[in-house]
């Protein structure tokens, strides 16, 4: 939870095509419009996994198109594992496992950017295992 007296960290910089060129060179995609189309898709299946203040907060460091496509999504009550995310979007875009990874990886690389480190700690903390690599992170397992 966020103090009365924690300063909120104004809106990014980043401009909505610069998130987007920097999704097209992570993703290796070859035109910026089919950068968009992932950026969509992976932003609007975050949007119904991420609550509270998580979502306020990563939705105040985005440009404000990407925003208002997080935004938009109404929260599932039941999380999905990262893999189930993956799943998810394949599924709803119709493409296959790997591009689904891939087009994730490409996406959640630039968001996580744009968070930073410790508000994309505080979103890996509110989601079930798995985001952590899709982020670009190493996941620590706890052995029992």
């Amino acid at each position: 939870m966020r103090s009365l007296h924690e300063p909120v960290r104004p809106a990014t910089s980043v401009t909505f095509d610069q998130m987007l060129e920097k999704i097209r060179s992570e993703g290796a995609y070859p035109a910026l419009e089919r950068a968009e189309d992932v950026a969509h898709a992976v932003l609007s299946a975050l949007g119904r996994q991420l609550t509270g203040d998580e979502r306020a907060d990563l939705a105040a460091r985005l440009p404000v198109e990407a925003a208002l496509i997080l935004t938009a999504q109404i929260p599932v009550p039941d999380l999905l594992t990262g893999w189930g995310f993956v799943k998810d979007l394949a599924a709803r875009h119709g493409g296959t496992l790997a591009t689904a990874r891939w087009d994730t990886g490409a996406v959640l690389a630039a968001v996580g950017q744009l968070a930073g480190p410790e508000l994309l700690g505080r979103i890996l903390a509110q989601l079930p295992s798995g985001y952590a690599l899709l982020f670009g992170r190493a996941e620590l397992v706890q052995v029992a």
